[in-house]
This record gives C-alpha cells, sequence and structure tokens, in this order.
C-alpha cells in the first residue's frame, strides 16, 4: 500500500494541476470576452473542450471522492463538520456529472453547479478556519476541530484547499459543458 507522503504528494499535484487549469480557462474566458483579438481563441479552446468538459469534471470529482475516502480509511484521518459537508456536496457529483456527461441534460449542470458552489464555499470557509482559527463556529465538534491540518503541501495545501481546487475546476469543466450543443432528439 503506498504510503501517506506519497498519496497525498499525488493528490497535491492533481491539485496544483486543476488550480492552473481553472486560471487558465478563466483567463482565457474573461480575456476572449473583453480583447475582440481573442474572441476567436476563446471559441475555439471552449469549442474543443466543449464535449468532453463533462467527463473531465467527472473524472475530478471521481478522483476528489477517492482520495477523501482514501485519507479516512487509508491514513485514518478523521474527517471534521466541515469536511462532511464538504463531502455532502462531493460525492453526489459523481453519479450526477456521469448523468450529465451521458445524457448531456441542462438539468444535471444546474444540479451540479450549484452542489459545487456550495462545495466550493464550504471549502474556502475551511480553509480560512484553518488558518485564522478563532472563526471556527459552534458548527465545528470541539474533540474533532476544524482547525486540524492533517496535510499541508507546498506550503499552502492542505485538505480542505484541495476540495476547493477540485470544486473550482468542476464549475469551470461544468460551464464549459455548457456550451455544447446539447444532442438533437430523435422524433
Amino acid at each position: 500500500m503506498a504510503s501517506t507522503s506519497t498519496v497525498t504528494l499525488f493528490l497535491a499535484l492533481l491539485a496544483v494541476g486543476a488550480e492552473a487549469a481553472t486560471v487558465a480557462l478563466a483567463g482565457v474566458g474573461v480575456a476572449g470576452a473583453a480583447v475582440p483579438s481573442l474572441q476567436r481563441t476563446r471559441r475555439r479552446l471552449f469549442e474543443g473542450l466543449a464535449h468532453d468538459a463533462a467527463w473531465l469534471a467527472l473524472a475530478v470529482a471521481a478522483v476528489a471522492t477517492a482520495g477523501s475516502l482514501w485519507f479516512s480509511y487509508g491514513a485514518h484521518f478523521k474527517p471534521c463538520t466541515l469536511c462532511w459537508y464538504q463531502r455532502i456536496c462531493m460525492y453526489p457529483l459523481v453519479p450526477v456529472l456521469a448523468v450529465g456527461a451521458w445524457r448531456r441534460e441542462a438539468g444535471t449542470r444546474i444540479v451540479a453547479l450549484v452542489l459545487a458552489g456550495t462545495g466550493l464555499a464550504l471549502a474556502l470557509y475551511h480553509v480560512l478556519v484553518e488558518r485564522f482559527p478563532s472563526l471556527e463556529s459552534s458548527v465545528c465538534d470541539p474533540t474533532n476541530p476544524c482547525t486540524i491540518v492533517w496535510v499541508r503541501r507546498f506550503g499552502y495545501l492542505t485538505i480542505p484547499t484541495m476540495a476547493a481546487s477540485a470544486f473550482a475546476f468542476v464549475i469551470a469543466l461544468v460551464l464549459i459543458a455548457h456550451t455544447a450543443p446539447d444532442p438533437v432528439e430523435d422524433s
């Protein structure tokens, strides 16, 4: 079995990749909307990614789900209350995104955006609680506080930061998938 250090390094590298991809997609999206000379590049990139974006979002959610389960059962880290709330948002993303990728239905995109947006907000709050323990509220269990930092990689990546990276990347991919035309129904 892989060591905790090896798995956390692997997951941290994936999180950094998700952050870089999210920033790049957001940058192209904003720049392409604001700068006329970049509109063609933006359109080509988004159209090129649109058909696979839902499948990529599914892969991100599945890896994040597997990673969180590994932290609990492989590394034996006890999830705090805020971690559980983030899991409540991440775990259903797997079947929702699977159905959305397969059927390309707009309704699944909305559900995915709500789950990922809520999860991102919770993860960002959890990051703040880790950095500023005075923000910890009565939501957190005093016997398993939300301020415990189980993992710190590259000086800033913790488990909630990794979750935030995954949620943000899922949001970006779902928004790009939304630009793909819905399949034509057979009559």
